[in-house]
């Protein structure tokens, strides 16, 4: 039941319409009649409506509203429960109709009267539920409540509160499990051989457990300290997925400037997008979701080697690149959730280069040298032209391994890129839109990117900590 708002019922209800419209016959038949009653009844019948407008705008009530989302922020294509408390302060007569403002995506407004008959503690409570197939940040509300003076003659309308924001953030698939995560062990955790020195018997030794074989018995600690010692030859490490996102305009052909309906929004404002990347941010989400369910740390760079959400209107801390465990897999959707193509939309391109900010330059390959064989490099990108990919091809020799999925419209057209990324170290394919982002995960596994098996990840794991 949405609010309807024609320009005369803004200031009164069909009763005091009714009332003004005897009030003006009652006049009329009082000046031909010449009857003073009907003069008396006329005045009366006009001054009550005009009475109850001006009171209702002088003494109007006022309302404070509580929104609540669950779950908040919420994925694509899943129900978030809206949950509003409304409270009453001040002057309370006459009845209200109220109605929650939300954006065209959600569809009709939902409206309701106030107080509600399960009111308690003069608190009304209403609960309806938001579905979005398209990530962003959207403002529910504010409630928009119309209300009448005692006698029902006169209406007012007015909003309540600011509203809210709803996050939407991409929604993660699941993938299949790989070579890239094939050396985890059941928690997750990677054990890596550390080499001690012969005068580093007394830190790398413990005592001997029940279970712990006999040849890696310490006997010279064992002498030393009187008890049994063994050798502690590993030690527990926490990877770290270093995930390359791609957001350059002139990276991904197609894209839509505001007014494509498939566009992600932020309070109502659409933001530059294309299919080839909201296909590149689901797989973003679905590779760090896989990942960090494996104990993995996570750091997100653009191709510049700055924060990967450095731009994005959603994100927590948009100078954040590294992120950990379940809070931190929560920050990167929200800041997934409205992240968008930057930079010229119309870059001249000279010598395969683009005019705008350079990219896999050495800023970048600092940012990876510094976490050198921590674990492997993942690389989202979209159309890279064979001088950019020249650039990036050195950064595979800072990761154990080095994954790379252009994602084209036309992926025959990334071949001379898709090579040199090969030559270079990287594990590369191409795949349009219309390819699952699980089998473009699993080409990895099938023989694709032109590489041996991604189980490379046992040598990822030895070198952890070097």
């Amino acid at each position: 039941m949405a609010l309807h708002n024609p320009l005369p019922r803004h200031l009164f209800s069909q009763r005091g319409w009714g009332l003004l419209a005897a009030g003006a016959v009652s006049l009329l038949a009082a000046q031909i009649m010449g009857r003073r009653d009907l003069l008396t009844l006329a005045i009366l019948l006009l001054v009550l409506p005009l009475v109850s407008l001006a009171g209702i705008r002088l003494v109007k009530p006022r309302f404070h509203v509580y929104r609540e989302f669950n779950p908040s922020p919420v994925e694509t294509s899943a129900a978030s429960t809206v949950r509003l408390a409304v409270r009453r302060t001040g002057y309370g007569g006459g009845h209200t109709i109220m109605e929650e403002r939300l954006p065209a995506r959600f569809g009709e407004s939902p409206a309701f009267r106030f107080p509600a008959r399960s009111a308690s503690g003069g608190i009304s409570r209403y609960e309806y539920h938001l579905r979005s197939g398209v990530r962003g940040q959207y403002l529910i509300g504010p409630v928009t409540a119309e209300f009448t003076d005692p006698f029902g003659l006169s209406l007012h309308r007015q909003a309540v509160g600011d509203g809210d924001t709803l996050t939407v953030t991409p929604a993660a698939v699941d993938l299949p499990v790989t070579g890239l995560a094939g050396a985890r062990g059941n928690d997750g955790i990677t054990a890596t051989r550390t080499r001690a020195n012969p005068s580093d018997d007394d830190v790398m030794t413990r005592e001997y457990r029940h279970g712990d074989p006999m040849r890696r018995v310490h006997w010279p600690a064992t002498a030393r300290h009187g008890i049994l010692m063994v050798r502690q030859e590993e030690s527990v490490t926490t990877p770290e997925a270093t995930v390359i996102l791609d957001q350059r305009f002139t990276a991904f052909p197609g894209g839509t400037g505001p007014g494509h309906s498939a566009n992600p929004s932020i309070n109502g404002h659409e933001l530059a997008s294309s299919a080839t990347f909201e296909w590149a941010v689901v797989a973003a989400i679905s590779i760090c979701t896989h990942l960090s369910d494996r104990n993995y740390a996570l750091r997100l760079l653009d191709p510049r080697g700055e924060p990967a959400f450095l731009r994005s209107p959603s994100a927590p801390e948009p100078e954040a690149e590294e992120f950990k465990g379940a809070s931190g897999l929560q920050a990167v959707a929200e800041s997934l959730a409205a992240i968008h193509l930057t930079g010229p939309h119309h870059a001249a391109r000279e010598h395969g280069q683009d005019s705008g900010p350079a990219v896999f330059d050495d800023h970048l390959m600092d940012k990876l040298s510094a976490h050198r064989m921590r674990g492997p490099i993942i690389a989202l990108l979209g159309r890279v032209t064979p001088a950019e990919a020249r650039a990036l091809a050195p950064a595979a020799g800072y990761g154990a391994n080095a994954f790379a999925i252009i994602v084209a419209d036309r992926p025959d057209d990334a071949e001379d890129s898709l090579e040199t990324l090969r030559r270079g170290g990287w594990r590369a394919v191409a795949v349009p839109t219309s390819v699952p982002v699980p089998v473009a995960w699993g080409q990895f596994d099938q023989g694709g990117g032109g590489q041996a098996t991604a189980a490379a990840d046992v040598r990822r794991g030895a070198e952890v900590g070097r």
